[in-house]
């Protein structure tokens, strides 16, 4: 009697804790499936700011605002994700002239850059366009409701909407969580 009492306290005991396991995991899984992701970095479009092979969270949450790093899915690549920072958002009128961010004719300062225009050797980290001279953009002047307008921070070799034109909000996969000032606006 003794020794069946001693198998039932076990199983108890297993069974206690196998609900707590399974309580966990359906708990991890909410969080990864729902609020937070990883993401690795592939390339380096966003260099300095992120390096080729970093780990990184995503919050799949919160509406992305300007200069938030983004992920969503690549345009023109199956499979594959682009990571990218919110320049424009809907109604802005995007400009660069003489390496100089101007959204809805106020002049932008992009610190995250400016490790990168000082090691310049000539010539300038981004060409000048409007928004309309963007083939990639469809001519437009404004960025269209619903869509974001990016740009990685290595201008000289990012595809972004230069290249591949408007972002749709909706397609947002998330934005980078900063830890720290390591993505600072």
């Amino acid at each position: 009697m003794v020794n069946e009492e001693k198998k039932g306290s076990v199983l108890k005991s297993v069974w206690g804790w196998a609900k707590v396991i399974i309580v966990a995991l359906v708990i991890a899984f909410a969080i990864r499936y729902f609020l937070i992701s990883p993401v690795t970095v592939y390339g380096d479009s966003m260099e300095p700011t992120l390096h080729d092979g970093e780990h990184l969270f995503i919050n799949k949450v919160s509406s992305p605002d300007r200069f938030d790093i983004i992920v969503f899915p690549a345009p023109d690549e199956e499979n594959a994700e682009y990571i990218k920072r919110v320049i424009g958002l809907p109604g802005d009128t995007i400009e660069y002239k003489d390496d100089q961010l101007y959204i809805n004719d106020e002049k932008y300062d992009e610190p995250y850059l400016d490790s990168e225009k000082e090691n310049l050797s000539g010539g300038q980290l981004t060409e000048d366009f409007t928004l309309s001279e963007l083939p990639a953009c469809g001519g437009v002047s404004k960025v269209p409701d619903g869509k974001l307008f990016v740009l990685g921070d290595n201008r000289r070799i990012s595809k972004d909407s230069r290249y591949i034109g408007f972002i749709d909000e909706k397609n947002v996969l998330g934005k980078v969580i900063s830890f720290g000032d390591s993505l600072q606006k």
